[in-house]
């Protein structure tokens, strides 16, 4: 049986919208809950203005990896798009070992927000040579 456009199967893009998403809520609890220590950084000019206070610390890490997941996201939409199996689920293994290592260490994170697009970075199948 020939393979046309109307019966290929369908992979639909979402896990780099989901991450995206992810990450927004992120960036956004962060600006809500951590608000004072942000403005504290500010407010001490930034340069340098983390120096051995561990709460701005700790603030400075969750900004950050919330911008380094929207990356993330950015990079995993045009690879669910070109149909790259392989370096989906290369990237999915590292997806789905951090966030369970984030469960492990803090089960009431948001951690588990990120399973869903590990899991599914490992069941994506290289795609298939054409003849």
């Amino acid at each position: 049986m020939q393979t046309t456009a109307l019966t290929a199967p369908t992979t639909r893009i979402w896990i780099g919208h989901w991450l995206m998403a992810v990450a927004a809520l992120h960036t956004l609890f962060a600006l809500l809950a951590l608000h004072q220590p942000i403005l504290s950084l500010v407010q001490r000019g930034l340069f340098d203005a983390v120096g051995q206070d561990p709460m701005a610390a700790a603030t400075v890490w969750f900004v950050l990896f919330g911008a380094l997941l929207a990356l993330l996201a950015l990079a995993i939409t045009p690879l669910e798009r070109s149909g790259d199996g392989l370096t989906l689920r290369r990237l999915g293994w590292g997806v789905l070992l951090l966030s369970v290592l984030g469960v492990v260490l803090m089960p009431v994170s948001g951690f588990w927000l990120a399973l869903p697009a590990g899991i599914a970075m490992l069941r994506r199948r290289p795609a298939v040579a054409r003849t």
